[in-house]
């Protein structure tokens, strides 16, 4: 089959590698660079862990996921994935942390959990006022999100795929399977799978009824000089008290020490409004994290970004087959952790005109489909 997949995020990508490693025809366009700094999977690394809270459907999706990246650490040669494990703090009974460690339980994965106290000593960076217990495992880390897409353009120009970089895409024929760039210029193909991300209600404005894109930033730090060599080996920090979806990745890879938060997201009109950076928003981030992060106010924000993800109403992935058009969202940031095991399900969805399967996994509504 002639596939043309519009987007090279990382489910773009991903499915550009599931199919050509299949012998199919692929041709994979992207408006920007490959990483697209401004794409919600053009940062520096992402988490990937085993805590998936009370969402078990998702959490026995995570070892397909380990497989699939495996898998492609074997193509490439290398591996753009740092295991530094994970640590959830608790404050309150029922908050995030003790839904992690239930969901932990369930799913029969190992961890510990460390008194406030002796959490406070072994990672000098958090205080342990108002602390419960921390729950910490061995599983999970970060992906290096650009050296990922890096490699995986170079293995798909080896191995036949055309990859067209600064490629804008303007229209979609769902019934002829083309797509039409601003310079009129048309290409045809048997399918197209659109991967763009927040640009997709560009291309499929009716989806807005779905997907509604939302802007968030993160900032990136200096830490005190004391507790840099802490953060070194320093595990990701999630779900830091009762509502906060607060995060953070230590310095790992290409990418330095990472804040950020899911209530600092808003919604946006489109992909590309409101992207700059307003002045102090940086800090704001920075001081969300409070009281959890010790001595805060020394830390020092190196640079602030902003970001675009698509959301639906429930914050799951997203498929829908319009035509000879199969449109894919990862919806939200938890999206990238699954992109390489997404990349195979498009794949199989391509191949057996199969959308309702693969829309049972994304949405994971069960606890298996773990293939």
């Amino acid at each position: 089959m002639k596939i043309i997949i519009v987007g090279a995020g990382i489910a773009g990508l991903s499915t550009a590698w599931a199919l050509t490693k299949r012998g199919h025809d692929v041709t994979i366009l992207e408006q920007g660079s490959i990483p697209n700094p401004l794409a919600a999977s053009g940062d520096h690394h992402r988490i990937i862990r085993r805590a998936y809270g009370a969402h078990l459907g998702y959490a026995a999706r995570i070892d397909e996921a380990f497989r699939a990246w495996d898998e492609v650490w074997h193509d490439l040669g290398q591996s753009h994935y740092d295991n530094r494990g994970f640590l959830c703090l608790s404050y309150k009974r029922g908050d995030a942390a003790d839904v992690h460690r239930a969901g932990l339980e369930a799913g029969g994965h190992p961890f510990e959990i460390v008194a406030a106290d002796d959490a406070a000593l072994r990672w000098p960076f958090i205080t342990a006022e108002g602390l419960r217990y921390a729950v910490h495992s061995h599983e999970g880390g970060a992906l290096h999100c650009r050296r990922i897409a890096m490699g995986l353009a170079e293995w798909l120009r080896a191995n036949g795929a055309d990859v067209r970089e600064h490629c804008k895409v303007a229209g979609i024929d769902v019934d002829g399977a083309t797509v039409t760039f601003e310079n009129g210029k048309v290409l045809a193909g048997d399918c197209v799978v659109a991967a763009a991300g927040a640009w997709v209600l560009e291309l499929f404005p009716d989806l807005a009824v779905d997907l509604q894109p939302y802007r968030t930033a993160v900032a990136y730090l200096d830490p005190p000089d004391d507790l840099r060599e802490a953060w070194k080996t320093a595990p990701m920090l999630l779900d830091l008290g009762e509502a906060d979806e607060g995060y953070m990745i230590p310095p790992s890879g290409d990418g330095g020490l990472k804040f950020g938060t899911g209530l600092h997201k808003r919604p946006a009109d489109d992909a590309d409004a409101n992207r700059g950076m307003r002045d102090g928003e940086g800090d704001e981030i920075r001081r969300r994290m409070a009281p959890t992060i010790a001595r805060v106010d020394d830390y020092r924000v190196t640079e602030a970004v902003s970001c675009v993800y698509t959301f639906t109403s429930d914050k799951i992935f997203y498929a829908a087959s319009i035509g000879h058009a199969l449109v894919v969202s990862a919806c939200s940031g938890h999206g990238y952790k699954f992109g390489a095991a997404i990349g195979r399900r498009v794949a199989d969805a391509v191949e057996r005109g199969d959308t309702a399967t693969l829309r049972q996994w994304l949405r994971a509504d069960d606890t298996g489909g773990d293939a």
